[in-house]
């Protein structure tokens, strides 16, 4: 073959070579049971109709790429977030290998997590002696300062009762009495990764203070909760804490794995970094009051912070975009007394700059988008601020009540009137729709790359572009490190949605002699 050991190619193009090319084709003759290119090309475009569309979305048996995670992925996100914490999977090894790989390739960073690799004689007597071996082991090899366990589908269907295990393990000697392991029920067949984080977080505030909250006094300490939920955009993080100090607000972002998933390249290993102590969760009840960043993953969270802290937890949507943000900016100063400082003004005032420069080229666009409900909705409101046009919005794991809200959204601007909102959808409901609605482009994870090459395959003016944000991000690098949150997020992602829009038209428009009579040097 054509590799040479001073000359190494990768695949691409490697395997266009004539070698290759008919390596593989003498493949699909001989060992291949492969229909006829015609009839596969006809099978395909019939999946591009609308009648195709009508019968898809009809479906109930099957779910094609869900978009969504399970929860115990969202349980180790949250764990990850405390100081010196490491994440315990009640499960199978694959499980914690699939949360470790799909952490590794969107943050590009080791990440720690450990099971208690149940196999087949536990699935029959249940996993107390796995709970027991691994609990004491993950203690002395690791040495973290507190072990937070969620489950898989394996414990949830036999019905290990975590709560009785872990107490068991402590009275046994595994591990000290007083050695915290807070837990969540993260039954992977329900809900989503969202789900898992909700419960895992609620799980940690239960442990500490559910039954230490006398002495506490809401207000007592002069900080602000900040409850993330599933957030994989380090720089959001980040820009709420610049926020805050900017406005001189005391706080405490409950669950900050910022350190841990990036960390330096300084030839210091890091399992622990960062994150948020185990002090600021016992003192969290006396906080004047927790704002949930995402609340409609955080519905179990919102019920303890009410309940038991005591917490109004008021009711903000996710601060994307400009309207959104001078909301909790505002909330946060009505709550602690403190003004909107000139700096965040003057960077309210460059967003609208950046809006007013760039609305001509997003107004009239149309947008298709999927992801998570939070994500979904911001991004939706985001887009209606910059008069572009909505088609379509899939999140899978959205209930009713997040429907109506979403299309309360749309229907308070004239650029959402002729949007539809589907929940319950897959990736492959949303295929369909690209086909049938056309939209300029579509915004969602890497996912969406193989629907944009279907688009393709049909014409190159049936193609609907990927604008990459959301999770996971897989195929390209760092924009885990962005931020989408803020004043400061709304300028990313208005750089990335018009940039994105400039480099279609350019690629329309480089015909030499046919359209480049708009191939413009400036835009």
């Amino acid at each position: 073959m054509s590799q040479e050991v001073d000359n190494i190619q990768p695949s691409y193009p490697l395997f266009r070579n004539d070698e290759y090319k008919e390596n593989i084709a003498n493949k699909q003759a001989q060992y291949e049971e492969r229909h006829p290119q015609e009839a596969i090309d006809e099978v395909f475009q019939w999946t591009t109709t609308k009648e195709y569309q009508e019968l898809n979305f009809n479906r109930e048996a099957l779910t094609v790429n869900p978009a969504k995670a399970c929860q115990p992925l969202g349980a180790v996100l949250c764990a990850l977030g405390f100081e010196k914490t490491m994440p315990y999977v009640h499960g199978s090894q694959g499980c914690v290998a699939y949360f470790r790989t799909y952490f590794n390739r969107h943050f590009k960073e080791p990440v720690s997590c450990v099971s208690d690799s149940m196999t087949e004689d536990a699935a029959v007597f249940g996993g107390q002696k796995n709970m027991f071996a691994g609990l004491e082991n993950a203690k002395a090899l690791y040495k973290p300062a507190m072990i937070a366990v969620s489950t898989t589908c394996m414990a949830e269907v036999i019905g290990d009762d975590l709560n009785a295990f872990i107490n068991n393990a402590k009275k046994d000697g595994h591990i000290d009495e007083d050695y915290p392991v807070p837990f969540a029920h993260t039954p992977s067949f329900v809900g989503s990764h969202t789900t898992g984080w909700d419960n895992m977080f609620e799980g940690i505030a239960r442990y500490f203070t559910l039954n230490f909250m006398e002495g506490k006094e809401v207000g007592s300490n002069g900080k602000i909760n900040f409850v993330p939920g599933f957030e994989t955009y380090l720089g959001n993080f980040r820009v709420i804490a610049r926020m805050m100090k900017e406005m001189g607000v005391d706080y405490t972002l409950m669950s900050d794995p910022t350190e841990t998933l990036d960390t330096p390249a300084d030839g210091e290993f890091r399992m622990y970094a960062g994150g948020t102590t185990m002090d600021e969760v016992k003192d969290a009840p006396n906080a004047i009051d927790t704002i949930l960043l995402q609340p409609w993953q955080l519905e179990k969270t919102k019920k303890f912070v009410q309940n038991t802290w005591k917490h109004d937890a008021p009711k903000l949507n996710i601060p994307m975009g400009l309207e959104w943000t001078d909301q909790l900016l505002m909330k946060v100063s009505e709550l602690t007394g403190k003004p909107i400082p000139a700096s965040l003004e003057k960077e309210r005032g460059r967003l609208v700059d950046m809006m007013t420069d760039s609305h001509a080229w997003l107004h009239g666009k149309k947008f298709a988008l999927y992801g998570d409900a939070d994500f979904a909705l911001g991004m939706t409101k985001f887009l209606l601020e910059m008069g572009a046009e909505v088609t379509d919005v899939l999140v899978n794991h959205a209930n009713k009540r997040f429907k109506k809200a979403c299309e309360e959204v749309l229907a308070a601007s004239p650029y959402g009137k002729n949007a539809t909102v589907h929940i319950g959808k897959d990736l492959w409901h949303f295929r369909s729709l690209m086909f049938t609605n056309k939209p300029d482009f579509m915004i969602g994870n890497s996912y969406g790359k193989f629907i944009q090459r279907d688009t393709f395959y049909k014409g190159e003016a049936d193609e609907v572009p990927l604008i990459r944000i959301g999770f996971p991000i897989f195929d390209r690098h760092h924009l885990h490190r962005m931020t989408t949150l803020g004043y400061e997020g709304a300028m990313y992602m208005l750089t990335t949605l018009v940039n994105a829009v400039l480099e279609q038209l350019d690629k329309e428009t480089k015909g030499m002699g046919t359209t480049d009579y708009n191939y413009d040097l400036i835009r």
